[in-house]
């Protein structure tokens, strides 16, 4: 796909971390960007900085992510280029010892059913809305290209640590997706693929420097190299890089610098 202007795209979680870098790599490659979020003021303000627009979008809302869709096309066209960051998810071993009760809990079916629905129900929907939106617009390119599809997975969806029963089950289903979406979607030339991000710097990591050294440099030494977390412009070419390259297809890409997971 040429990545170039007037061409759309929409990133969800585009107001944080490596959607708000995603939103900004494909911006300075020209593109018109949509962010969804729920974060309205970082969403503004960063939509404000790319020349994109920003949209409250509710990724576990059907309707939210409709109306999203179809405020983003009425702003920017239809979108050729879809990114997926956003998720909600809740933590929790599948037993936990409660030290009050002196016995053990399970994590609740209510608890994992939330988090397979901020993750991998979530993923279904933001994908199949946006294909609708492709499917039914012309092709771009001489191989009958008309749009790609981006979803976050996670390293944990090979390497799922104690208590990431729920995340890496639901990222693993995110992977899941990729080839048979991909084959639903070729004979309309709709690419789908995943990225598996490893530890990376975003705000979820930043404080960490600060409240605790000595596990910051411990999870920088863990990466075999280069040994530090990777950085959001990183993840963003990658995300680039699969939107351009037309033969990129079906696949999920660990980004990660080498690291494997150990049990916690």
């Amino acid at each position: 796909m040429k990545l170039e202007a007037g061409i759309a795209a929409v990133v969800t979680g585009g107001a944080s971390g490596l959607g708000k870098a995603s939103a900004q790599a494909l911006a300075d490659a020209g593109l018109k960007v949509a962010i969804f979020d729920i974060n309205d003021d970082a969403g503004e303000a960063h939509a404000a900085a790319i020349g994109g627009t920003y949209h409250h979008v509710d990724i576990l809302d059907e309707q939210s992510v409709e109306d999203g869709f179809a405020a983003a096309r009425a702003a920017n066209g239809q979108e050729r280029v879809t990114v997926h960051c956003a998720m909600a998810t809740k933590r929790g071993k599948t037993l936990g010892f409660d030290k009050e009760t002196r016995s053990y809990k399970r994590l609740s079916t209510e608890d994992y059913a939330f988090g397979a629905q901020g993750i991998l129900v979530a993923s279904y929907r933001v994908a199949s809305i946006s294909a609708l939106g492709m499917a039914n617009a012309e092709p771009l390119n001489d191989d009958g290209e008309r749009g790609s599809i981006t979803l976050t997975a996670s390293v944990a969806a090979e390497d799922g640590q104690i208590g990431q029963v729920t995340y890496g089950s639901c990222k693993a289903g995110v992977n899941g997706l990729v080839l048979p979406m991909a084959r639903d979607l070729m004979d309309l030339g709709i690419r789908v693929n995943s990225v598996m991000p490893g530890i990376f710097n975003t705000p979820l990591f930043k404080g960490m420097k600060e409240r605790n050294r000595a596990v910051w440099d411990q999870l920088n030494a863990s990466v075999p190299f280069p040994k530090r977390l990777g950085e959001p412009e990183e993840f963003a070419s990658l995300i680039t890089e699969i939107a351009r390259n037309t033969y990129i297809n079906g696949h999920q890409f660990r980004l990660d610098g080498g690291i494997r997971m150990p049990p916690r």
